[in-house]
């Protein structure tokens, strides 16, 4: 081998696709004998058996060759050394903030948090649970409401949820929403968007004349926009009076010192938690805040944790009621949430939990002291700013001056924010330091001694209100009050950590999830300074590195999915079906054919896609399965044709949602257009199809891409993700673009169309990762990560089939890139359900595949193309254990109540005390010889679900509830 090596071209050694072979789970030798089991001569041949023919690419994708890793990383790091992190004073809802080493390090670092899975295995996922409780709780306390869910996207789109749930809740007739004309250009733009296709009117003002209105519900902004702070409580009192519902956007540091929207009598309270803790990242990913009364619980979007029971009685948590409603009510639903921000809200909490009260309060008493100094230097040199109350914002009239103002600030180092040519506005945040107050202080010509303004400022007590102070306690619970050193935090991380079952334990086979690997490579450039620091509304000049990195990943995106046009805006793949819907809406519109409302959806579809359908203002139309799962042409025909005056789209997911390549479907394609109407391609599945094929190849008029499976963005516990879209350039004027800051040049395609979310690029501080994947993949090693995916999907199907009958293949008997397993029958002879099997895998150390979906009573399996033979042997080896257990209780020796299935998962604690079971110990919790050798402890049993959903309780547990 060494003669060989020493003698071979320097090319071979140079390893430029050594990244293929780390991403890539089996290797060579396992590739062959995985075809050989399944019984083809080669790989190429079974992707001719799996992909139709029609719909391959003639050609590879036009990329470059693969990257080394270490090169990579370099030219991303020139790209990021183009952006200039000047020190941000823009405000706006984005601060800069300090993120403690320590839940850097070991949250926002660390795989054991943002490689696992959203918390449906709750058994398995009682760490982050525990923390997004602490995060609910720190909402709570600080809005002085009753229930908080566990975060929604942004700021911007959780006032659009505000907006429809209180068209939910509220008793007016009126169509009428009122929106505060001092909230966030950019919030109102989003709500504009929303508000358009639910068909609600909006009416703007002051605050102070919302009442004047006749409204089902209100918007305002608290501090508001001009940074001003005013007790709104008798106009939220008129509002309530006459039947509206009233939500208040407010900040959470404010709130620290501030009477809280509670104690205002609001409804809802909603915002960012982004200055907890979490970098700018040019827009995030970021968790907005939520909370209303209780009386509201049922209509509150997103995701709810609450307490339970666990079958010892011990406390255990899970996430509550139906936080899933576009799964449950479909085109009835007035949400499409199926991404969340788990990870930042975690860190949110957990900032909240390190500083504790006190440190809080600290933390938002200085911002205000500097940010009151700031303007008593300024009153001093006649720019005295326009309101006398404020938290951390102010507004000046610099007159002709302003842009003299502003330039010098740049060349200090700072970026204010222009509020119109006169007008300047400066936020303080806690970054910001006594030398920063002094260096903007003296861009306005005050030199005055920062001590003699600070002794000023205490002597008047700052600038907030008497009556607006806050006067009751926050964060009392022991979790915010114990954790304040390095150490109690690290070990308290730790502690969550080793409750929860992640991607750096095992295998988590998720059907339609794609859970593969995320690179180190890939997730270090997202907390470079360069990438985390920036202000998404900072000078486009300054973003030179991002905007270069963006467009060089579009450019990837547009040669993998065929279509000319990428928008970068939708942050998770529910905003990219919306945003798809949008601009389909849109272009009927441009042509003068707003009758076309019809939405031709298949049975098997996701449940976000009839949610978002009729989110866009369209009529939901089912288009049934064969009974090979594929969609029925002749009835997508029929239904097209008949409606083909009022045709919109067809929302269709391909592979198919029942892990298919259906062979007809361009055929499907062809009828929509010929009746005018628009195909919209679900991208979650597109990690069969990169290489092989792509949307626009196969017919799709636009398709969002899930980067968070697809392109190895991590999902952190349940969020975040990007899902943007592709747009063949018919559509492409009509993506969303951005009030404050443009989504492309003067040129753009699409200037002036209403925004989708917060951030001109959404969570831009996560694209580097798909960046880095792309790059260093190449074109050839993202064709060959798409055979692999099949490949591996294909072997499970195969290694399983004979205990679990796959329940739909194509028509050369071929899986996608997951497969379905039918436990329906299982289920009619002995009572063991999928749930059963879900949990029982616990033991085993896996997490379940996705249960019970598309097809209720199935599993769905989705290996990806990272693990390799032995885990995907593990994991058969796995099933068929379980499904030898399942036939002990076929043949009556375990009841059939009484049994590891229905028992688990089990825990340390049935390894103590009386054993009457009748399976030993050892066959609970090591069935398999390997099982010890790296056992994962679930660390409740079974949960109850019922008893948490009748006994609700959505905040932290007194700890003597909690066992050891």
């Amino acid at each position: 081998m060494t003669d060989t090596l020493l003698s071979a071209p320097l090319a071979c050694l140079e390893q430029r696709d050594a990244f293929i072979h780390r991403h890539l789970g089996p290797n060579a030798d396992e590739i062959a004998r995985m075809c050989a089991a399944i019984g083809v001569a080669g790989i190429d041949t079974l992707i001719d058996q799996t992909v139709p023919a029609g719909i391959r690419l003639q050609s590879p994708v036009p990329l470059a060759t693969p990257v080394p890793e270490h090169e990579a990383l370099g030219a991303l790091k020139a790209i990021a050394a183009r952006n200039e992190t000047k020190k941000s004073l823009i405000g706006l809802g984005y601060y800069g903030t300090h993120t403690p080493a320590v839940i850097l390090r070991n949250v926002m670092e660390n795989p054991g948090w943002y490689t696992a899975y959203t918390p449906y295995q709750a058994e398995i996922s009682q760490g982050r649970l525990e923390a997004l409780l602490n995060y609910q709780q720190m909402v709570v306390d600080l809005t002085g409401l009753e229930l908080a869910n566990a975060s929604l996207l942004d700021e911007a789109t959780a006032a659009a949820e505000a907006m429809t749930m209180a068209r939910r809740v509220s008793k007016s007739k009126s169509n009428v929403f009122f929106v505060d004309e001092a909230c966030f250009p950019q919030t109102i733009d989003v709500v504009r968007t929303r508000a358009h296709y639910f068909g609600y009117e909006l009416v703007y003002g002051r605050a102070e004349e919302a009442a004047a209105h006749d409204v089902f519900g209100a918007l305002l902004q608290y501090p508001n926009v001009r940074g001003e702070v005013i007790d709104l409580s008798s106009t939220v009192a008129d509002l309530k009076g006459k039947g509206a519902i009233v939500a208040l956007a407010s900040d959470l540091m404010a709130l620290v010192l501030l009477k809280s929207p509670g104690a205002m009598g609001a409804d809802i309270a909603l915002g960012s938690a982004q200055r907890f803790g979490v970098p700018m990242g040019f827009g995030g990913p970021h968790a907005a805040f939520f909370a209303t009364r209780e009386t509201y619980v049922r209509s509150m979007p997103g995701r709810i944790i609450g307490v339970s029971k666990d079958a010892r009685g011990n406390t255990a948590l899970r996430m509550t009621l139906q936080t899933r409603e576009q799964h449950i009510r479909r085109e009835k639903a007035n949400s499409n949430i199926c991404t969340s921000q788990v990870l930042l809200a975690n860190m949110a909490g957990f900032y909240a939990v390190y500083h504790g009260p006190q440190g809080l309060r600290t933390i938002a008493a200085r911002i205000h002291r500097l940010a009151a100094v700031l303007a008593e230097g300024l009153r001093r040199v006649g720019f005295a700013p326009s309101r006398s109350a404020f938290f951390d914002t102010i507004e000046v009239d610099a007159g002709a001056r302003a842009p003299a103002i502003l330039n010098a600030a740049q060349e200090a180092g700072y970026n204010l924010r222009s509020v119109s040519g006169t007008r300047l506005g400066l936020s303080v945040d806690e970054t910001t330091t006594r030398a920063d107050i002094a260096a903007v202080l003296a861009c306005f010509g005050c030199t005055e001694n920062l001590d003699v303004l600070d002794e000023a400022v205490a002597r008047a007590g700052g600038a907030l209100p008497a009556a607006l102070l806050r006067r009751d306690a926050i964060l009392a619970h022991p979790v915010f009050n114990s954790h304040h050193t390095e150490h109690e935090m690290l070990r308290y991380l730790k502690k969550l950590q080793n409750r929860d079952l992640a991607l750096d334990h095992s295998m988590i086979s998720l059907g339609s999830c794609t859970m593969k690997l995320n690179a180190t490579s890939e997730m270090i450039p997202v907390t470079w300074p360069e990438f985390a620091n920036l202000h998404p509304f900072a000078p486009r000049a300054q973003a030179a590195g991002y905007l270069e990195m963006i467009d060089g990943l579009a450019g990837y995106l547009r040669a993998l999915t065929g279509f000319p046009a990428i928008s970068m805006q939708p942050n998770s793949g529910a905003q990219g079906e919306y945003a798809g819907l949008v601009a389909i809406a849109r272009y009927h519109a441009s042509r003068g054919e707003t009758q076309r409302k019809v939405c031709l959806i298949p049975k098997s579809a996701h449940g976000t896609n009839p949610a978002t359908a009729q989110m866009c203002g369209m009529q939901v139309m089912v288009v049934d399965c064969d009974d090979n799962g594929n969609v029925d042409v002749a009835d997508l025909r029929a239904k097209a044709e008949k409606h083909a005056a009022e045709l919109a789209a067809l929302m269709i997911t391909y592979p198919s949602t029942h892990g298919v390549f259906e062979e007809s479907i361009r055929e499907m394609c062809e009828i929509v257009h010929a009746c005018g109407g628009q195909v919209y391609m679900d991208g979650a599945n597109l990690n069969a199809q990169v290489g092989l094929t792509s949307p626009a190849t196969i017919g799709a008029d636009v398709s969002h891409m899930n980067l968070h499976k697809t392109f190895c963005i991590p999902h952190g516990g349940g969020g975040p993700g990007m899902g943007p879209i592709g747009l063949a350039a018919h559509l492409a004027p009509f993506m969303a673009d951005h009030v404050i800051q443009p989504t492309g040049a003067a040129d753009r395609p699409n200037p002036g169309q209403g925004a989708v979310s917060a951030a001109p690029f959404g969570s831009a501080s996560i694209l580097p990762i798909s960046w880095m994947y792309i790059t260093m993949m190449g074109g050839e090693g993202l064709k060959r990560a798409t055979e692999v995916a099949i490949l591996n999907a294909n072997y499970l199907a195969g290694r399983l089939n004979s205990h679990y009958p796959v329940l739909y293949t194509g028509s050369q008997g071929r899986v996608a890139h997951e497969c379905i397993i039918d436990i329906r029958p299982i289920k009619a002879a002995t009572g063991i359900s999928e749930v059963d099997i879900a949990k029982r895998l616990m033991d085993y150390g896996f997490h379940a595949p996705t249960m019970s979906f598309p097809v209720p009573g199935t599993i769905m399996i989705e290996p990806t193309e990272s693990e390799d033979l032995a885990e995907l042997d593990r994991f058969a080896a796995a099933m068929i254990a379980i499904r030898d257990e399942i036939r002990q209780i076929e043949a009556g020796a375990w009841p059939a109540d009484d049994n590891p299935l229905k028992n688990a998962p089990h825990t340390q604690a049935d390894l103590t005390g009386d054993w009457t079971r009748p399976y030993s110990r050892e066959q609970a919790v090591f069935p398999l010889p390997w099982v010890a050798a790296n056992k994962f402890w679930p660390s409740v049993n079974r949960i109850d679900d019922v008893y948490g959903d009748r006994n609700l309780f959505c905040t932290c547990v007194p700890v003597d509830e909690y066992g050891d």
